[in-house]
């Protein structure tokens, strides 16, 4: 793989820590800016909504920019947001920094899915997209939990402070390294917006969404499960769950890469239905500390592995769209970033409380895996292409 493809991963990473942090950081804000832990879980889906809606918007605006000028532009964006949110003593302010934040990141998320897929052969996508998104899970493996120990420790304004100061070295990286302009003319907008008319694209959009729904709710909640639920201490449990997602996910997204593109349906046959059982266990087991611990390793894995080979599926299913995949793929993961948490935050008021998210979870990916069922023709690649 392309030693620029690694830099991207790098750029991910720091701006996954990002959009994942959050899981380790909730009841620290929601008492410091006086709002309900609900309340506070609505930070993560209002960064999903920046996503969803900066990925297609700013994929269709630069078009026609040089790369490492969105790139770059991005990382500024997403740096300044985070310093503003680290001095904020009001939630609005917060809520509105995240969704800007994420507007950067789905930015940068857009282009560089792009000129990941550009950097590879046309049967390796899905490779070149789990190296990709590897960024993002390493943020669970060492960002996430290092990011709840700060927080634990020095409060949560200093996780945000040091993740500015990780957009530094990545600023530094990216001007170092040409991506030059798109090769060629873009497509025209109109025809690749006419893409999502079609069954196929619009049916894998749905199963991605669903799938990521259940990731983002249940990993949203995952800390209250630890402290509430299984009873152990903020600090080192708390990181230690969230690492051991973080591992998990890692393994499942390159496990998911290797396969991925020759056997997606086995991939979603196999992990699918293990995913809902999973997220019941979690529920299930919640009080229980010793199963809690061995659960969360295991959903990273599955999550992850079955969530990235779907979202590898739109970008074979947009072939039609070579300049809008990217950011249609970008805006299926994180529609499902902005339902989950505030489907799991709904159910954590009902009488599963903490268990709440977890069981919605496991409702998700079941629909999804209907869907799946119904439409499967719909979904998978005839035989001899992609």
């Amino acid at each position: 793989m392309p030693l620029t493809l690694f830099l991207l991963a790098l750029v991910v990473f720091a701006m996954g820590t990002s959009e994942f942090m959050l899981a380790g950081l909730l009841p620290g804000i929601a008492a410091d800016l006086h709002v309900s832990l609900g309340t506070a879980g609505l930070l993560t889906s209002a960064f999903a909504v920046g996503m969803v809606v900066g990925a297609p918007l700013l994929a269709a605006v630069s078009r026609r920019w040089p790369r490492r000028i969105t790139l770059i532009g991005c990382v500024l964006l997403f740096l300044t947001m985070h310093v503003i949110g680290a001095l904020a003593t009001d939630f609005t302010v917060l809520l509105l920094t995240r969704t800007a934040a994420a507007f950067a990141n789905a930015g940068f998320l857009a282009v560089a899915v792009t000129a990941a897929v550009e950097l590879v052969p046309p049967d390796r996508k899905a490779r070149a997209l789990a190296v990709l998104l590897g960024g993002t899970t390493l943020a669970t493996v060492v960002g996430v939990p290092g990011g709840a120990v700060l927080g634990g420790l020095l409060g949560w304004r200093t996780t945000f402070w040091t993740l500015a100061l990780l957009c530094v070295p990545a600023l530094a990286g990216l001007l170092r390294v040409s991506f030059g302009r798109p090769d060629g003319p873009p497509d025209d907008l109109t025809t690749e917006l006419a893409e999502l008319r079609r069954p196929r694209l619009l049916l894998v959009l749905l199963l991605a969404a669903l799938v990521n729904a259940g990731t983002f709710g249940a990993f949203t909640f995952l800390a209250p499960v630890i402290t509430e639920g299984a009873g152990l201490p903020e600090v080192p449990w708390v990181p230690v769950a969230l690492m051991a997602f973080g591992v998990g996910s890692f393994l499942g997204v390159t496990a998911a890469g290797r396969v991925a593109d020759r056997r997606p349906g086995l991939v979603v046959a196999v992990g699918g239905p293990a995913l809902v059982v999973g997220w019941l266990a979690l529920a299930a087991a919640a009080g229980r500390p010793g199963p809690v611990l061995v659960l969360v390793p295991a959903l990273g894995l599955l999550a992850f592995g079955v969530g990235s080979t779907l979202i590898a599926r739109v970008l074979y299913a947009a072939a039609g769209a070579p300049t809008m995949a990217s950011s249609y793929a970008t805006a299926a993961l994180n529609l499902g970033a902005v339902a989950g948490p505030v489907l799991a935050a709904g159910s954590i008021s009902t009488g599963l409380a903490e268990r709440g998210p977890a069981v919605t979870a496991a409702a998700l990916v079941l629909a999804a895996l209907l869907a799946a069922a119904v439409f499967r023709r719909l979904i998978l690649p005839a035989r001899g292409r992609s």
